[in-house]
């Protein structure tokens, strides 16, 4: 199987061997004209959007606490595609999420701007992987988690203290890799630098910070797979 992992269940992860292949993924091959197609919908009804690179799974597995896996460069174009057709596509996405813990033990998300695909949702600060996010042809996963907070709330977790492993979660909509980043500060200090962060930018992606104080705080417009990481970190401690 392409894809062979538990679904809706997190799993402890002690290594990450997702690899870029050079070669074209056969979603985007077979499916070109239905893109270009799409994709002038797409940016008709919102101008915002910008046809970059992002990358798709065409492979995923987990054994014995490894997610190894083979992923392909394609164009968001693409990527708005298969959201659209992604049962049976042959593809599937994952991406990560630094888990952002604030001195009190709070978890700090945000909450996406509304010139985004996912506008008013809220979740942790991220983004799909880039092919700037490989090293030799490997997925560095805390790049992409440090490169993506950086870029939408303006905070440096190069310094914090990380968790000693990652965990995934993988749903019929993507696998997450998440991993907890412990910030020195309480999650008040942390949401104002963030709000500050926002309202120098011409374009803000993000709407702003969103404090979560426990497991029964679970803000409007929460993304579906936020809960279950929510109730994981409240349920084990720090």
């Amino acid at each position: 199987m392409s894809f062979d992992l538990p679904r809706n269940v997190i799993l402890p992860v002690d290594a990450i061997d997702v690899r870029l292949d050079p070669g074209p993924h056969p979603f985007a091959r077979d499916n070109a004209e239905a893109i270009a197609e799409n994709w002038q919908h797409e940016i008709a009804a919102n101008p915002a959007l910008f046809d970059g690179m992002v990358v798709l799974l065409s492979q995923l597995a987990y054994r014995d606490n490894r997610l190894a896996g083979r992923c392909h460069a394609v164009n968001y174009s693409t990527f708005m595609l298969w959201r659209k057709r992604r049962e049976n596509s042959g593809a599937e996405h994952a991406y990560a999420h630094a888990m952002l813990v604030a001195a009190d033990n709070a978890l700090v998300a945000i909450r996406m701007g509304p010139h985004t695909v996912n506008a008013g949702r809220v979740y942790f600060a991220a983004g799909s992987f880039e092919p700037v996010d490989f090293r030799d042809g490997l997925v560095d996963v805390d790049f992409n988690m440090i490169r993506e907070v950086r870029e939408e709330t303006g905070l440096d977790l190069s310094g914090a203290h990380r968790g000693k492993r990652y965990h995934a979660m993988s749903t019929n909509s993507g696998t997450v890799i998440f991993r907890r980043y412990h910030a020195a500060a309480p999650a008040d200090e942390i949401a104002q630098r963030i709000s500050a962060f926002v309202a120098t930018e011409t374009e803000p992606e993000i709407d702003g910070p969103v404090i979560i104080r426990h497991a029964a705080d679970l803000p409007v417009g929460l993304s579906p797979h936020m809960k279950p990481l929510i109730e994981w970190h409240f349920a084990n401690g720090s």
